[in-house]
């Protein structure tokens, strides 16, 4: 290929990707198809949903249209199973139909200006998809970042946020960060306190620590083990247990700079794990209100987390040498 056809095909590649970023969301797919090779990471629109491929296999596919909030499932871990559990976007081994607001990984809160985006009862609002802002592919990282409507039950806008999903190409496991920024974008937006919320993940039936088939364990930073780890305080929890005969395991990080770090735990022995810096009334037994967290209109509030899919128990991932690696800034873009 001559130097003039190369740098016209380059001219062109560059030309329908910026065209995509500022025409919508239908033409990424065109676009992502020829980026990176299979050993990378590999975002593609497949249906209403982007498909996040590692290595050439599934990882994940986000779940962004007609939902009560976006969310990812399924969530395949290290060794080739579903994490996650399957209910209630569809049947699955074992599984109690108990929480139904709980699917698969998602970020949320229960309490933003009195309204509750956390369940899916009637009166619930919900997060709504507004745009992509960019979704991007190569061979060590990839990248969703979108826009996203808070809104009440009777359709009003509460506030919006910005998000951003990186998906890392390791060989010790899938590590995913998650960025979220809530502004207050339609006046003062205060984030109650609640234990319902917030980064959050539903375990597997045979990971957790309690129920018929539940056989996993929890760990947090501070030594706190199962049912002691539900509210206390930590730079990192991890939850693991057995899948298809193997051990695997999902640790959260906390960001050092997220407000009130180190978060609270709304961790379950019954497989809710979920980072929740406001429910301090809750957990603590502080009067009502002490763990809320106000945004002035105007303004806007970040929140950082890791999540490490992991091989074997909290000692043979090393949990806490990736969170010591999360925090020195390595393998963020």
């Amino acid at each position: 290929m001559s130097r003039i056809c190369k740098a016209r095909r380059d001219f062109l590649k560059r030309s329908i990707y910026f065209g995509a970023a500022a025409f919508g969301f239908k033409s990424w797919s065109k676009v992502l198809a020829v980026a990176p090779a299979e050993s990378g990471i590999k975002i593609t629109e497949v249906g209403d949903k982007l498909r996040v491929e590692i290595g050439g296999k599934l990882f994940t596919e986000y779940n962004f249209k007609d939902v009560p909030r976006p969310y990812f499932y399924p969530v395949i871990g290290p060794t080739d199973v579903c994490i996650t559990r399957h209910w209630p976007m569809k049947e699955g081994q074992d599984e109690e139909h108990d929480h139904p607001h709980h699917r698969s990984l998602w970020f949320t809160h229960g309490e933003v200006n009195g309204y509750d985006l956390w369940s899916e009862v009637e009166k619930a609002g919900k997060i709504i998809h507004d745009k992509f802002i960019g979704v991007t592919s190569n061979p060590e990282v990839g990248v969703i970042k979108s826009q996203n409507k808070w809104v009440s039950n009777d359709g009003e806008i509460i506030c919006t946020d910005t998000r951003t999903h990186r998906f890392y190409n390791r060989a010790d496991g899938q590590i995913m960060d998650f960025e979220v920024t809530i502004h207050a974008s339609h006046g003062e937006v205060t984030m109650g306190d609640t234990k319902e919320g917030s980064m959050a993940i539903r375990v597997e039936p045979t990971m957790r620590v309690e129920g018929k088939v539940g056989k996993g364990h929890i760990v947090n930073s501070e030594g706190h083990r199962d049912s002691q780890a539900w509210g206390k305080r930590a730079a990192w929890c991890d939850y693991y247990g057995p899948l298809n005969a193997e051990i695997v395991g999902v640790a959260i990080f906390d960001h050092p700079d997220n407000p009130k770090h180190p978060t609270w735990w709304h961790v379950r022995t019954y497989g809710l794990f979920a980072a929740n810096p406001f429910g301090v009334h809750y957990f603590e037994g502080k009067p009502k209100g002490t763990g809320d967290i106000t945004i002035a209109a105007g303004e806007s509030l970040t929140f950082r987390y890791r999540l490490y899919f992991h091989k074997g128990d909290t000692e043979q991932a090393k949990v806490a040498e990736h969170y010591r690696e999360y925090t020195s800034g390595k393998n963020q873009v």
